[in-house]
C-alpha cells in the first residue's frame, strides 16, 4: 500500500483518509447525531462504515474528529 498523505493525529490515533471523496463520507457519518440502519430486517453487511474503528464513530470524539476532517481536507 502506498503511502498516506492525509494522516492526523486525532483522539490519541491516527485518522487517515484515502482521498476527498473518503473524507467526506467520514464527515457526513461521524457528523450525523442519528445513525440508522437503511436495511434493518436484513442480514447486517460489513460495510466501510460499520467497520470504522469504535474511537472514530464515538459521539465522544466527534468534535475532534470533524476538526481532524477539516484539517485534511485543507491540504488537499
Amino acid at each position: 500500500m502506498p503511502d498516506l498523505w492525509l494522516t492526523t493525529p486525532c483522539a490519541g490515533h491516527m485518522l487517515w483518509a484515502l482521498n476527498a471523496p473518503h473524507l467526506d463520507l467520514l464527515e457526513s457519518y461521524v457528523g450525523a447525531t442519528l445513525r440508522e440502519d437503511p436495511h434493518p430486517s436484513s442480514v447486517r453487511r460489513m460495510t466501510i462504515l460499520a467497520k470504522l474503528p469504535a474511537w472514530l464513530k464515538s459521539a465522544k470524539h466527534r468534535d475532534e474528529v470533524l476538526r481532524a476532517v477539516r484539517r485534511l481536507r485543507s491540504t488537499i
